[in-house]
């Protein structure tokens, strides 16, 4: 049976396929059997499938929404068809929500490797160290933790279709090995000397403008011509407004059957509006403006209010969906800010822009400088201009003369010592942060405070090992890797257990019951982190160890979305996000860290820092302690202040900081022993380079 849509197999209960009412199906009655219901509209045909009918269909493809309505759309499915059956590298480009991965899948579907796998890899969740050897695998004992031989994406891909997305944040010394793979057709696993050959197709992603990125030399370009033997550009939903009736449909009829709500409908006057939305997050976008309609419509008909996006007819959201370029986005949006009368607009912008590229880079200041263009020593002036990092010491510049003066007006100046602080968007440290008490106080006892964000324990130790913050705070796992690594940390304090604050989540309709039902399954977590711990111990409490599922080093924020898509089993995650999604329809948790692990959350300096300014740590310790008292004993208030800044709703903060405890007390005997039990589970594993003793990194006052 041919089909020219992609997949039917559902990876999410009820998701289905949207097919043109003229697509070319060899036998489309024989889909019409038990679990599968068909409506007309607008000429096309949603069909969901069950299990048993997913069975029948034998194919390895998940299904999601894909039409071709609008002219464009048209042009578009004409390409592919011409595109899919040969074996051509492909490249795809489009916006972030136009379907990137669903076209790739769809070029798979409908080539003579159909029936071999399909496999995408996310080139942005890649660690510079990890990469190679998760592209092209590895040999066991090839590096510290190696402890088997595991074949890499390359080599799972053999037979199929492999889409590298995101393919510009590819490290460049990974886009040469990836070169001599594409020419070769071979990978060598690290550790070995031995070529393997592959037979795979590969269509690379990208959301950026690679012809640009190789002009600015981030991009390889030999690499960039050998992707570029097709290609094919992906036109932002704005552009096909032909195709939004129909996908509000389809959303509209999987969030009604998900939330129980047969009988809504939607209104003329609704659609009107969503046709007419500048959609700058594509389809994602929409998929979540219908989601959160089903969700929050009063009445039985879905009216234009309850569309909670801004029509294109406004003069200036026009402008910005006609925007094609980096010049005319960056001219809207402050044509924008002036018309609004917002202030210091220039510096928010280079703000924005040296914010934005140190965390695409997850920190890296080299990559970061290399991507804006800068030399890293003028990307680190900017960030310590914006108080990202604490500016250089006195002595790094040179000494110049002082000029003399009379006695008589010579004035004592009061230099202030730089504080530099690391916190993670989703801790304590940002309440403290957003309270704005510690800078005030810290003030008066002669320090500067600054603050950077990062996005993992991993990254804010090692910004503690170079020195470019002074304090931070993190959970169990990430001190135990750094210690382990000679990274010369102190604990100074903690805070009491939260267990119920991380958890493994699945889909509200997985068939899992308990962890122990994850055997051979696709677990997503964040490694180096909290959670690397609570999922080891959950593993265990069900005689499972790593080697019994198949774990994946995931972003938080990409992870949810492929929870829900069905491309992986279960996610470990803590709160603030774990609540976040806790408050959804269509996730639950499987099992919590109660039982399992304490989880404490840690704060630590150096040896140095901590000896030369006692008074700072305990100012930091005793602020740290009201700011997770008020955010734990006022959780409502605390959730309504900082849904902004945190970006989470209101109802999920407020879940999270109820679980919250406070306190910033020094090391009791029981937590020190409770975090060396932690250090030898990794050590047991063979996860860390050497034993360590945590008593001796407990930080004793004089």
């Amino acid at each position: 049976m041919h089909i020219h849509t992609v997949g039917l197999q559902s990876a999410v209960h009820s998701l289905g396929v949207v097919m043109s009412k003229d697509s070319p199906l060899a036998d489309w009655s024989s889909l019409q059997g038990p679990g599968i219901r068909a409506s007309d509209r607008d000429q096309r045909r949603i069909v969901s499938f069950d299990p048993e009918a997913r069975k029948r269909c034998q194919t390895t493809i998940r299904a999601t929404a894909m039409v071709f309505q609008d002219p464009v759309s048209q042009r578009l499915r004409a390409n592919l068809d011409r595109i899919a059956p040969s074996d051509a590298t492909l490249l795809v480009i489009g916006e972030t929500g136009t379907g990137k991965e669903l076209v790739s899948r769809y070029i798979h579907a409908n080539s003579l490797r159909r029936s071999g796998p399909f496999v995408a890899v996310n080139c942005g969740a890649f660690s510079d160290t990890l990469a190679e050897a998760e592209l092209f695998g590895y040999e066991k004992g090839a590096f510290t933790g190696a402890l088997k031989t595991q074949a890499g994406w390359f080599e799972a891909a053999n037979g199929g279709t492999l889409l590298l997305d995101e393919i510009g944040d590819l490290p460049p010394t990974l886009q040469v090995k990836l070169l001599r793979v594409l020419q070769e057709r071979e990978v060598v696993r690290v550790g070995s000397r031995r070529p393997i050959p592959v037979d795979v197709r590969v269509i690379a992603a990208t959301n950026v403008d690679l012809e640009a990125a190789v002009q600015a030399k981030r991009f390889r370009e030999d690499l960039y011509f050998r992707l570029n033997v097709a290609s094919v550009r992906l036109a932002p939903l704005r552009e096909r407004p032909g195709d939004i009736p129909t996908l509000a449909d389809h959303f509209l009829d999987l969030y009604k059957e998900r939330l129980n709500r047969p009988d809504l409908t939607i209104g003329d006057e609704a659609l009107r509006r969503l046709v007419h939305c500048a959609w700058p997050g594509n389809i994602r976008q929409l998929e979540n403006t219908l989601h959160n309609a089903v969700l929050l419509a009063p009445g039985p008909v879905i009216g234009p209010d309850d569309i909670r996006q801004r029509s294109q007819g406004h003069a200036r959201a026009e402008a910005a969906a006609e925007a094609v370029d980096l010049e005319s986005a960056v001219k809207i949006l402050t044509e924008r800010a002036i018309a609004d009368g917002e202030s210091d607009i220039h510096e928010r912008v280079t703000r924005s822009v040296i914010r934005a590229a140190f965390d695409l880079a997850e920190g890296n200041q080299v990559r970061a400088a290399d991507s804006l263009g800068l030399t890293r020593n003028a990307f680190r002036t900017q960030l310590a201009h914006l108080g990202a990092i604490a500016p250089r010491r006195r002595s790094d510049a040179p000494q110049l003369p002082k000029p003399t003066q009379p006695p008589a007006i010579q004035r004592p100046i009061r230099r202030l010592t730089d504080l530099p602080i690391g916190y993670q968007k989703y801790g304590t440290s940002n309440i403290l942060k957003m309270r704005g008490a510690l800078e005030q106080r810290l003030a008066a006892h002669g320090y500067r405070v600054t603050w950077t964000e990062f996005l993992s324990g991993p990254q804010l130790m090692d910004a503690l090992d170079t020195m470019r913050v002074e304090f931070v705070a993190t959970g169990e796992a990430p001190p135990v890797f750094a210690q382990a690594a000679g990274v010369p940390l102190v604990y100074v304090g903690h805070e009491p257990p939260a267990p119920s604050g991380e958890a493994l989540l699945v889909r509200r309709d997985s068939p899992f019951q308990g962890t122990g039902d994850l055997r051979g399954r696709t677990v997503a977590l964040h490694k180096g982190s909290n959670v690397h711990y609570f999922l080891l111990r959950a593993l265990q409490a069900q005689g499972l160890s790593f080697d019994d599922i198949q774990p994946v080093h995931m972003r938080p924020s990409d992870a949810l979305e492929a929870l829900v898509d069905g491309r992986i089993d279960a996610w470990a995650i803590w709160d603030p996000l774990l609540s976040s999604a806790q408050i959804r329809s269509d996730t639950r948790v499987l099992t919590d860290g109660h039982g399992l692990v304490p989880n404490h959350q840690f704060y630590l300096t150096n040896q140095s820092f901590a000896d030369r300014n006692p008074e700072a740590v305990a100012i930091l310790l005793e602020e740290l302690g009201k700011a997770g008292e008020y955010a734990a004993l006022h959780a409502a208030e605390a959730a309504r202040s900082m849904t902004r800044a945190f970006g989470i709703e209101a109802s999920a903060l407020e879940l999270a900081f109820s679980r919250l405890t406070y306190g910033a007390k020094p090391l009791d005997d029981r937590t020190v022993r409770q975090q060396q039990g932690v250090a030898d589970s990794f050590h047991a594993l063979g996860m860390l380079r050497s034993s360590i003793s945590v008593r001796d990194a407990v930080w004793m006052r004089a």
